[in-house]
């Protein structure tokens, strides 16, 4: 990933622990210095898990509201329709521009999440 940005990848099923342990500290690190700007891949097979999709909402308010200003960039890349759908679908709560690519842009994403 390019200096100044995050970037995470969903390789079958993200659990809650995974969540809280991995993500959430990173996203929180990222907001508290100041700017997030996030490339999130979901591949072939990925998933959460309730418990991680309750996380996922739970630290999505405490760090969209709390932070919002943080928000800079979030790029979902995926293939999955069903994941596209649901990102579309509660995108506009999201704080910052948002946008999603394809598995085979991943390039073209990190370029935009970085710009």
């Amino acid at each position: 990933m390019p200096e100044g940005t995050i970037g995470l990848e969903a390789k079958g099923q993200v659990t809650r622990e995974e969540y809280r342990e991995t993500i959430e500290p990173t996203l929180l690190a990222a907001a508290r210095a100041g700017e997030v700007r996030l490339m999130f891949v979901f591949g072939e097979g990925a998933e959460l898990s309730s418990g991680a999709l309750m996380e996922d909402a739970r630290a999505g308010l405490a760090l969209g509201f709390g932070h919002h200003s943080a928000w800079r960039r979030t790029a979902l890349v995926t293939d999955l329709g069903w994941v596209k759908r649901s990102f579309r679908l509660f995108s506009w709560l999201a704080p910052g521009e948002i946008e999603i690519y394809a598995l085979a842009e991943l390039e073209e994403a990190k370029d935009w999440v970085s710009g």
